[in-house]
Formats: C-alpha cells, structure tokens, sequence
C-alpha cells in the first residue's frame, strides 16, 4: 500500500506563559554537545473509536502542546551556540496532514514501512532545522489519526522525549486542579549542564556518522521465541557458578541480532587480518548515579557502554562481556565524565585506531532501546494508542528496541547498508526467530 501524506496547514504553537526573564538563556550540557544533531522520532496512532472531531482533535493537541511548552520552555526556544538556548518562546512547528483516501490506519499497521512511517513526521529526521520541537497530526480519511512528533536529540534522550509526551497527555487530559494546580504532572528537572558543565571544545562529533545512506527494517520478535533465546543462553551459563542475574529480554535479543551479523556478514572480513568487534548499547545514567538522579531530569543523561569480540565467542559467554560492558558505566566512570574524560568514548575511538594502525578490521554494531518505557500510555483523552512507532534510522549498524504492544514481544528496527541487509536476511538462524515487516 502507497502512502501519500499531503500538508494542508503549518503553524507554530507557543508557551501559553511568557518563559521568566531569568530563565531565558538554558545552558546545554556536555553530553548535549556530544549528542548527534538529528530527530528523536516517535509516531503514535490511534483508531478513534467512538464520535470524533477532527477539529476538536487538532484545538486539543494545539491547547495542550502550547500549555506543555510553558513546563518545557526550552524546546520552544533557538539553538545560539553549541551551549546556549535563548527560551524566547520563538515556539514549536505544528502541521496538519492528510493521508491518501486509500490508505487506511490498519494498512500502515499491518505493513509499516519505515520510510513511509518518516511521512507522518514534521521534519526530516537527518538535520536539524531551527525548531526543538516538532508535531504533526495525521488524519486517515478512513479514520484514525497518527501523531508523529520530532524532538532535537541535541536537547533530549529517549527518555527525555517520553517523559514529555507524559506531561502534553497528562495536560490534554485536563489533569489540572480547579485552582490550577496540577494533580500529578511530571515536572522536568533542568540540571544537566550542571551536572555536566559544557567544554569549549567537547572533542567529538557524533554527527559524522549521520547518512541517509542507510536501509531500515523492523522486525518483530514474539515473546516465545524471546523467552527461547533467553534459555539458550542460560544454558551457556551452566557451571559456572556462583548467583547470576537471569539474561534480559534486551541482552538476549542484542547478543542473538550480534551473533547473526557476525555470520551473515563475515565473508566480508579479510580471514588473514585480526578482525574485532564492538558492541555498544546507550545507557540511561540517571539510576547509575549514587544517590540516583531523578528520572525527571531532561536532556542527555545517556552514555555509552562498550564490549569487545573476536567473533568466536558464542553463548553466554556475548552475554557476560555485554554485562561486563554495563558495569563499567559506575560512579568512578561518571566523576570522569562530569570532568569531560569520558573514559568509555576514547576507549572506543582508542580501539578503532590501534586496529586500523595494526592493519585489522573493525565491526561495530550499537543498540538503544526504548522497552519498558511507557509509550502506550500516550492517551490524550481518546485512548491508548493502537500502535507507537519509530522511523527511518539515521546511522548504519544501528539496532533500536521498541516493546510490542501485546504480551512481551519486542520490535527491532535494525539499519544496516543494503548489501549486510540482504545478508542478514538470508541468515536462516535470524529468520526462523524474526518476523520481517517493513523496508
């Protein structure tokens, strides 16, 4: 099914308040200067059962958005320097779409391709334009709509972006007390800069990698077949000994997609030069902390963490340096990033170097991951969402998680060139567990 996704209205949506004088310059961190300078992409769809108005719906989005901004003040503001935002309530870009006459919600759900996912999105997700903040609602003549928002990754994690579709449905809900005070919004927490104080020169340019050169394909993982794998590697762990934490749904599925890659794409790796690998997996620093920082703290509260191979290891034995990788992200590890040595980073720009001078081959293959955060709870007041989607990735050897909406399967938007793709999906072992949907 062919998606067409025409614009028929733009407007920018500002704070419903004045933002205070005092906060009117917002200091980015040093993990926001070192963040790349792309979209954080979320689209949520709903199928409106019942009576609704269109109109209705977009004065409801509009309302609430603008009354959120007041909260998150900077996402209405402008990017100044690499360190600075004016919070000049310059606003958010608001975009009304319609899909296609012949394109139904259920089509787009059935079959998602990731590049028409990128058609209910405000912006290109690849660079950035002047606005934090980006929403776009998307009528489906059949009915249903589809809220696709974008926000800076410059400005925000994942949790960052989930934690404010939390607070806009809490507000479009009417949570607000009679006397004004809200029930139970989640307030953001400003203090990343301080926590991370900005560098002159943070020394790295993690949008170098940024390409529209990069083929995405979600496939879905059921919990059966989840659970399989995590008992594969459990078995791998017998005689070891000693009290083990249970394998998670995430270090199963990302050591079981490594393990794939590796064998799908190792004909492209010279036998006689040294050959190794890196695992990386963004991590949310907030509970690492001692004592832990609030999870309503915004920004970039994320790093890295780092796991080697040589492409032999098998079993549990990926799973342990996985986890092995996790608990190097520790106080000692955050005092030196609060300092601006991030340890973990020059480890992996030290690695690639020392390989590349000695003549070997590097593969790397990073994982972020969305699951267990709570995108099905973005009820603006007509429902839970049918279905939450990314997009289009914007990195090659990319994997992002995102929960299943029904029992505890998980989908894998995976970004790969178009030659390890088709590699990958020929792989026979990843096609039995995987559930292709999507180009």
């Amino acid at each position: 099914m062919k998606v067409e996704v025409e614009v028929i209205s733009i407007e920018i949506i500002k704070p419903s308040s004045p933002t205070p004088n005092h906060l009117r310059l917002y200091q980015l961190s040093f993990l926001d200067q070192t963040s790349p300078k792309h979209y954080n992409p979320l689209v949520f769809f709903y199928d409106l059962n019942g009576d609704h108005n269109i109109n209705d719906i977009s004065n409801k989005i509009k309302k609430s958005l603008s009354e959120v901004l007041t909260l998150f003040y900077p996402l209405a503001g402008r990017v100044k320097t690499d360190q600075l935002v004016d919070c000049n309530d310059g606003g958010a870009s608001y975009s009304v779409a319609r899909v296609n006459s012949t394109c139904q919600l259920s089509d787009v759900i059935k079959d998602p391709l990731p590049t028409d996912l990128c058609k209910f999105l405000p912006f290109e997700l690849h660079q950035l334009t002047e606005f934090p903040l980006g929403i776009q609602l998307n009528i489906f003549e059949g009915g249903g709509i589809a809220v696709g928002l974008c926000i800076s990754h410059q400005f925000a994690d994942a949790l960052s972006c989930i934690m404010f579709v939390g607070t806009w449905v809490a507000i479009s809900r009417g949570e607000v007390a009679d006397d004004g005070h809200d029930r139970k919004l989640d307030h953001p927490e400003f203090v990343a800069a301080t926590i991370f104080p900005p560098k002159d020169d943070p020394g790295y340019d993690a949008s170098a990698s940024i390409t529209t050169d990069v083929k995405t394909k979600r496939f879905v993982f059921d919990a059966s077949t989840i659970e399989a794998i995590r008992s594969q590697y459990e078995e791998g762990r017998v005689g070891l000994g000693g009290h083990h934490k249970r394998t998670s749904r995430v270090e199963a599925l990302s050591a079981f997609i490594w393990s794939r890659f590796v064998a799908a794409t190792r004909d492209e790796l010279s036998p006689e030069l040294e050959k190794v690998y890196t695992v990386i997996h963004a991590v949310n620093l907030r509970p690492r902390f001692d004592p832990p920082l609030s999870e309503h703290t915004f920004g970039n509260i994320s790093r890295c963490s780092f796991a080697t191979f040589s492409g032999e290891e098998d079993g549990f034995e990926v799973v342990r340096r996985i986890r092995e990788g996790f608990k190097k992200v520790n106080m000692d590890y955050l005092r030196k990033v609060r300092e601006g040595k991030d340890s973990q980073l020059d480890l992996i720009v030290e690695n690639a170097q020392n390989i590349t001078m000695r003549g070997g081959q590097l593969s790397t293959l990073v994982f972020t991951s969305l699951c267990r955060f709570p995108l099905y709870d973005a009820d603006f007041g007509w429902g839970e969402p049918t279905w939450v989607s990314s997009a289009s990735l914007c990195f090659n050897n990319l994997v992002a998680f995102l929960d299943a909406k029904a029992g505890n399967g998980i989908e894998a938007y995976i970004g790969l060139k178009d030659e390890q793709m088709a590699k990958l999906e020929a792989d026979e072992d990843f096609l039995r567990a995987a559930s292709p949907l999507g180009a």
